[in-house]
């Protein structure tokens, strides 16, 4: 009975290993795939959100898997993550980890490759600034697909733009 809720000592520390090397390879693959998928999350929420959601519905019917490897594994990927939340105050980190807003559109004009990068086609953009109330491209100054996947709109102004301090770093990226 011992055996099936604290298994063996010496699995565990693999049980560690393979937990942070699972979760850091899916982090790694949301970063780099579409923000889609993501919806409104970091790559790494994401990732941390279905482990975890995985880790409490497999372990306990799973008759292999212990209930400490189990803990242990949880408690390995709600480490991992807060480490990664931390990490992200670095800039040079934050580069890695968060993906950069990417500039959709610019005084009216569709940026096609940002477009692809961010798995978005000109129906889905055209349908954002539908539900926004754009009805000309020409009433857009940016479009920015931000870190976390929602779109942000700016519109056009009499006053000269947007405030240079909010897309410095946008421009700069899709710039290079």
């Amino acid at each position: 009975m011992m055996d099936h809720l604290i298994g063996e000592g010496g699995e565990l520390g693999w049980v560690v290993l393979k937990a942070l090397l699972l979760y850091l390879t899916a982090i790694i693959g949301f970063r780099f795939g579409e923000r889609r998928t993501l919806m409104e999350m970091s790559p790494f929420d994401f990732v941390a959100a279905v482990a975890v959601g995985a880790i409490v519905g497999r372990v306990p019917n799973a008759s292999t898997t212990s209930y400490l490897a189990g803990a242990v594994t949880l408690l390995t990927l709600l480490v991992a993550h807060r480490l990664i939340t931390q990490l992200r105050y670095f800039p040079s980190m934050a580069d890695l980890i968060d993906p950069p807003p990417r500039l959709l559109m610019a005084h009216g004009g569709v940026l096609e490759g940002e477009l692809r990068r961010c798995g978005l086609t000109r129906n889905d953009l055209y349908g954002l600034l539908r539900q926004q109330g754009i009805e000309d491209l020409s009433e857009v100054q940016f479009v920015i697909c931000e870190q976390r996947g929602q779109i942000s709109i700016v519109r056009q102004t009499d006053r000269g733009g947007a405030d240079p301090c909010l897309v410095r770093d946008i421009r700069a990226r899709t710039s290079s």
